[in-house]
């Protein structure tokens, strides 16, 4: 086991922690991060890195990719440890108040723990048809919109994932077909519309039955409701946007009190119930919760300037202006 000793150990390593990992630093306190999946920036980099995110102060529009790539520069400022692939598993108190997080392969020690994990450990709904083109055709996410430039691409699900990701795919694709099961969709009313409105394909009351195909996908069964035969549709690439389980994982055993077994609770300053365990982003939960990146990057400087509190009490929760203090910013490559 590799041993790693900081002063903050952020647990999630997506928008919301790879800002915390900035203003950890700008605390003067040293940052590791630890994260499940093997890259940062959590649902926004497997699920829509090139989707345009239009809440973020300060940006029109930003896709998901370029909100990550200035969010770990922006922190590579701190020198941060990343400990990615590595899920947080364990959760000890030492003798001298410090914490010990025993990762898949770290004994990390730190002073004070924030939680930004969002929504836990996520796995993507199986599509019941065609499991075994995983892979050669059948996809859960869209990392690239490269590989599907003059395809015929059949799109399932009606949420904001599959709404977005034909809006996204269709100027791209040879076709963009949209498969759902339902008459009306769980996705934004302004993406719907944007959708109806578009060149995509739509089947409703719809589901897909089976893929066909040789080493690659080439075919999908559609069945419509009231129709005796199934559609045979050309396909080359299937996305399956049916959403996704979240796991809190082995946190539960942490003794955190949570809500809906699934947020953990969280007061003003961001404090969970536990001493020196902060959390912020989605995953936390109190009265007038409103589950933004916006909320959650005011959430996790909170967390950090508490938590620097809780190191050092003789510090001060609120840290000054970081406007009056000479910067070198880092360019994102």
């Amino acid at each position: 086991m590799t041993q790693v000793e900081v002063d903050v150990c952020i647990v999630g390593a997506g928008p919301v922690g790879l800002y915390g990992a900035y203003y950890t630093g700008q605390r003067g306190l040293s940052v590791a991060v630890v994260d499940s999946l093997s890259e940062v920036g959590g649902q926004v980099t497997a699920m829509y890195p090139e989707k345009q995110i239009y809440d973020v102060a300060g940006f029109p529009a930003i896709t998901g990719r370029d909100l990550v790539r200035g969010l770990v520069a922006q922190a590579s400022q701190m020198e941060p440890t990343y400990l990615l692939g590595q899920e947080a598993q364990q959760l000890e108190r030492l003798d001298d108040g410090r914490m010990l997080v025993r990762t898949t392969r770290t004994e990390l020690t730190c002073r004070a723990l924030v939680v930004t994990g969002g929504i836990g450990t996520f796995t993507p709904r199986p599509l019941p048809a065609g499991e075994e083109f995983l892979g050669r055709g059948l996809e859960y996410f869209v990392p690239s919109s490269q590989e599907y430039v003059g395809r015929d691409v059949v799109i399932v699900g009606g949420g904001d994932s599959a709404l977005d990701w034909a809006l996204m795919l269709e100027p791209l694709a040879a076709s963009v077909t949209l498969v759902h099961r339902r008459d009306q969709f769980r996705g934004h009313e302004g993406s719907v519309a944007k959708v109806r409105d578009s060149s995509v394909r739509l089947l409703l009351t719809a589901q897909v039955t089976a893929l066909e195909g040789g080493s690659v996908l080439e075919r999908a069964h559609v069945s419509v409701r009231g129709e005796e035969q199934p559609r045979v549709l050309p396909c080359d690439k299937v996305v399956a946007a049916l959403g996704f389980t979240a796991n809190l994982g082995p946190m539960r055993e942490w003794g955190l009190e949570l809500r809906d077994n699934r947020h953990l609770v969280v007061d003003t300053a961001m404090r969970t119930n536990l001493p020196g365990v902060f959390a912020a982003g989605d995953i936390t939960d109190y009265d007038g919760k409103v589950r933004l990146i916006s909320v959650g990057f005011g959430e996790v400087a909170t967390a950090v300037n508490n938590a620097a509190v809780h190191i050092d009490p003789t510090a001060h929760v609120f840290p000054g202006h970081t406007s009056n203090e000479p910067h070198e910013v880092p360019v994102p490559a």
